[in-house]
């Protein structure tokens, strides 16, 4: 059964995740707000998509990538 939160299927492709190519191609600051930007689109519209509690787990997965670099930043 795929995670579509974690580790959807349709995000790897060649052994390369999405966020990662995103991540590289956007650097720190930018990959930020683009995490930023999801997390928000997921909370706003959650309880329209019938799936609600898997849009906010994606909202929090963003939340997650957001302090995973700002951890980074601080050491």
């Amino acid at each position: 059964m795929a995670d579509n939160v974690n580790n959807p299927p349709h995000y790897n492709q060649s052994g390369i995740e999405c966020i990662d190519a995103i991540r590289a191609a956007l650097g720190d600051e930018g990959f930020k707000s683009y995490c930023q930007g999801n997390a928000i689109k997921y909370l706003w519209r959650h309880q329209y998509k019938g799936k609600p509690v898997e849009d906010l787990h994606k909202a929090q997965w963003y939340i997650n990538k957001i302090i995973e670099v700002e951890q980074m930043d601080e050491l």
